[in-house]
C-alpha cells in the first residue's frame, strides 16, 4: 500500500469519528431534554428533535450535523494535499463523514439519514452547489412541509448540479461526483420508511409534534 492510500484512509477514519458524533443526542443531553431517539420518529436528527418543541435544540442539531460534514472535507481539500491527499481521497473522506453519521462508532452504529451532515459536505465541496441544493430544499419544504420528501428531492438534484456545474461553475471532479452518488443513494435508502409513508399519505409534517 502505497503512501497517498494511507493518508486517505487515515483521513478518511478521522472523518467517519467525527461523523459518529450525534449532535441531535449530544445537544439533547447538554439542554437536558429527552433522547431523540425515544419519541416521534426516533431518528438522532434535527426535524426530530423540533418534535420535541425546542427549536434552539433543533437548531444547534441542525448546524452542528452540517458542521461536521463540511469540517471533514474542508480539512481535506486544504490540509490534504500537503500530504498528498488527491481528489480520490476527498472523496472517500466525504462518504466516510457521512458513513460515520450514519452508522456512529460512539451510538451503537444507530444514527441519523444525514440531511444536515450531508448539506455540510455539498458545501465544502462547492459552496455554491451546496446552496442550490439548499435552496431546492427550501422550495419543496416550504410548498409541500414534508422534510423527507424536501430531502428526497435535493438528495436526487445534488449530484446532477456537480455534474452540469462542471466546466461552468466549478471544475467537477469524478470521483467527488460518485461520492455524491453514493451519498444521495444512502439518503435515499435511510429514508426508505419515509418513502412508504409519503406514498400512504401518513407522513408527518414539518412542525407537526408527536
Amino acid at each position: 500500500m502505497n503512501t497517498s492510500n494511507v493518508v486517505a484512509l487515515i483521513f478518511a477514519g478521522l472523518a467517519y469519528l467525527l461523523g459518529s458524533l450525534s449532535f441531535a443526542v449530544l445537544v439533547s443531553r447538554v439542554m437536558g431534554m429527552a433522547d431523540p431517539r425515544t419519541y416521534g420518529s426516533g431518528n438522532p436528527g434535527a426535524t426530530n428533535v423540533l418534535r420535541s418543541g425546542n427549536k434552539l435544540a433543533a437548531i444547534l442539531t441542525l448546524l452542528l450535523d452540517a458542521f461536521k460534514g463540511w469540517l471533514a472535507v474542508w480539512l481535506a481539500l486544504v490540509i490534504g494535499p500537503g500530504f498528498g491527499l488527491g481528489a480520490p481521497g476527498v472523496a472517500l473522506v466525504a462518504v466516510a463523514v457521512f458513513l460515520g453519521h450514519l452508522y456512529p462508532v460512539f451510538f451503537h452504529f444507530k444514527g441519523g439519514k444525514g440531511v444536515a451532515t450531508a448539506a455540510g459536505v455539498l458545501l465544502a465541496v462547492q459552496p455554491w452547489l451546496g446552496l442550490a441544493t439548499l435552496a431546492t430544499w427550501l422550495i419543496v419544504a416550504g410548498f409541500f412541509r414534508y422534510s423527507s420528501l424536501a430531502a428526497l428531492v435535493a438528495a436526487v438534484f445534488a449530484p446532477f448540479y456537480y455534474w452540469f456545474g462542471g466546466g461552468l461553475a466549478w471544475n467537477a471532479d469524478p470521483a467527488l461526483l460518485l461520492a455524491l452518488v453514493i451519498i444521495s443513494a444512502l439518503l435515499i435508502w435511510r429514508h426508505k420508511g419515509n418513502i412508504e409513508k409519503l406514498m400512504r399519505g401518513e407522513e408527518s409534517r414539518i412542525g407537526r409534534k408527536k
